[in-house]
């Protein structure tokens, strides 16, 4: 596949505009704990930012969605998902960066991309070939050159949470794949909220105390784009690449997170964040001009999700269904049998021989 039609497919611009976003608030979060404000607390308000903001975006919009709620089904993996996702991984997260220069964990944030890949490609069976597997391991290699310490220290304990933080996320992001087909904005805002409760909970407990409240309003909004608005494009992401690509394509968020922690904290560019910057990129380069097609059988299926009348939705429709696209409905595919180039999105996670 040509790097020009990669960039036409429809996950690509939702992947990069969430990796742009969340990189970004990585060091504007290590700005926040510079003004002293409680890591525990910290991770609270952003996910309250995300939740209450996208909980004003879902009211307001409620009547004109196209998008399917969620529905019984969903809620067990939804708790898993605040879980994984919104309770351990931001912990880890805030206490990784108290240690960590900020630039140095932006970069390390990539593990987040690799975590998700193994899991996908491990629990899940998403398709790898040796490119994507190469891509993996240069990604990998950049990680660890940026976090080692020399052999006096080994691994910083400040790395060694980030690099949790990011094994919490990978298993996040395999587990919301699993309700990817559902509103992204419904399942960020609960995330967001229940993530946001559970750790201001935590963070009271420790005998944490609210910052001054422009401090916490800024807190709200890094949180509503980095955290909210973020995962809003990753999930729709989700729906066109599968959980391993939208990975690798949200690798890019280091490398932005990186470059706006140089520039707010005057940090240095050393030969080792130099190095792992290369290494990583080669690593996501493999990836984004992976191509994959080949004849492949759809099984019959039945689901609700938002969609078009494209060459996967060739069903009929009964008076009480929705006109105009994208509509939402229950619907059913027939089998099918073609070629075409694709990713393991909602319509193509077939098995591979």
């Amino acid at each position: 596949m040509s790097l020009r039609s990669w960039v036409a497919w429809p996950g690509a611009p939702f992947g990069i505009a969430s990796a742009a976003l969340f990189g970004a608030s990585t060091p504007l979060a290590k700005a926040l704990l510079g003004e002293g404000v409680n890591p525990w607390l910290l991770a609270s308000l952003l996910y309250l930012g995300s939740g209450l903001g996208l909980a004003f975006v879902w009211v307001l919009r409620r009547r004109v969605s196209n998008e399917a709620p969620l529905v019984r089904g969903d809620w067990g993996w939804m708790a898993l998902v605040v879980l994984a996702g919104g309770v351990a991984g931001p912990l880890l997260l805030m206490l990784g960066l108290t240690t960590t220069p900020a630039s140095s964990a932006a970069l390390l944030l990539n593990l987040e991309g690799l975590a998700t890949m193994g899991i996908a490609w491990a629990v899940f069976r998403e398709n790898v070939d040796r490119r994507l597997l190469l891509g993996a391991l240069a990604i990998l290699a950049g990680a660890a050159l940026l976090a080692w310490q020399g052999t006096g220290s080994g691994f910083g304990l400040g790395a060694v949470a980030i690099a949790g933080a990011c094994l919490a996320w990978g298993i996040d992001n395999n587990l919301t794949r699993k309700v990817s087909g559902s509103d992204p904005v419904q399942i960020a805002m609960i995330k967001g909220l229940a993530a946001g409760l559970v750790n201001a909970g935590i963070a009271f407990a420790l005998g944490a105390h609210l910052p001054v409240p422009s401090l916490a309003a800024v807190a709200g909004v890094v949180g509503f784009l980095g955290y909210g608005v973020s995962l809003v494009l990753f999930v729709l992401a989700l729906r066109h690449l599968g959980t391993a690509r939208t990975g690798a394509y949200f690798s890019t968020a280091p490398f932005i997170g990186a470059l706006l922690a140089l520039a707010m904290f005057g940090e240095p560019v050393t030969s080792r964040l130099i190095a792992a910057a290369v290494l990583m990129a080669i690593g996501l380069y493999l990836h984004l001009v992976e191509g994959h097609d080949h004849e492949h059988t759809h099984d019959p299926l039945v689901h609700t999700h938002a969609h078009v009348h494209d060459a996967h939705h060739q069903h009929e429709h009964g008076p009480d269904d929705p006109r105009g696209e994208p509509h939402v409905h229950h619907h059913a595919h027939a089998r099918l049998i073609h070629a075409h180039p694709h990713y393991p999105d909602l319509h193509h996670r077939h098995g591979h021989g």
